[in-house]
């Protein structure tokens, strides 16, 4: 009995050994990706037409809708804001009315990053406005959260933004 089971357990090994996997993780390409989500952008702006957007060359969509005025905020700045996030079907995933954050990196006394800010798409889109402004954003996936979904928000989503700029600190 005890042969009988070492020779099953040998050629369990054996053969589990050599069985080639059925399930393949895709590789995750980003040039793949941002040609996905800006095709994706622009059947948007065309179910859209009433958004002219303009591409800037990060890949961000943005259109001001009110340009504000006084000083325009830095990387380094911290913001005020009311927002509204969706998905490109409508979607809402958040809101609020009243949000304070520094819009970039925070570091701390050794330069280590403590804090990545705000999403790249407004590190980018939020300084096209000034306080009092609106801006529309339009953020392909690799400008927000990637390829790592967030709660409500899918992996690679291309996000859609409202944003009201308040106050700039900094």
């Amino acid at each position: 009995m005890k042969k009988s089971f070492l020779l099953f357990a040998f050629f369990t090994l054996v053969f589990s050994a050599c069985k080639k996997s059925s399930t393949t993780t895709p590789t995750f390409d980003p040039a793949v990706q941002a040609k996905i989500d800006d095709d994706k952008i622009q059947a948007y702006l065309k179910a859209n037409p009433s958004i002219t957007a303009t591409k800037d060359p990060s890949g961000l969509y943005y259109q001001i809708i009110a340009q504000g005025s006084g000083t325009a905020p830095t990387v380094n700045s911290n913001v005020r804001v009311a927002y509204r996030g969706t998905l490109l079907d409508g979607t809402q995933f958040d809101t609020n009315a009243n949000f304070s954050h520094k819009l970039g990196p925070t570091t701390d006394n050794n330069g280590n990053i403590v804090d990545l800010g705000l999403i790249k798409g407004w590190q980018i889109g939020i300084p096209f406005i000034k306080p009092g402004g609106r801006i529309l954003l339009i953020i392909p996936s690799a400008l927000g959260y990637g390829n790592n979904p967030q709660s409500g928000i899918p992996a690679n989503s291309v996000l859609v933004f409202t944003i009201d700029l308040f106050a700039v600190q900094g």
